[in-house]
């Protein structure tokens, strides 16, 4: 079983919650607001998928990158935590 298979339903949540976003956006543009509502709204989708692909990331270096086995102080677990931690700075 796949990593996205595992988290389906938290990340089918995420992109439905993305999708609303995006729909208001929409309807923002559709209902001329002004060009500051429509940079929000944009910004907040943007906010929304950042997140979906930092959970993404996150999934695959847990799934892919650290051995269960391994100590949770072996250098090599340590790194992938730590690559975590930089892709949750850099995306959210």
């Amino acid at each position: 079983m796949s990593h996205v298979e595992k988290e389906k339903k938290k990340l089918l949540n995420r992109l439905k919650r993305l999708k609303g976003q995006i729909e208001a956006l929409e309807r923002a543009i559709e209902e001329d607001r002004e060009c500051a509502r429509v940079l929000q709204q944009a910004t907040s989708c943007r906010g929304a998928l950042d997140g979906f692909i930092a959970e993404v990331i996150e999934d695959h270096i847990r799934e892919h990158m650290i051995d269960p086995a391994t100590a949770r102080d072996d250098p090599r677990t340590v790194a992938a935590e730590e690559l975590v931690e930089i892709v949750h700075a850099y995306l959210t």
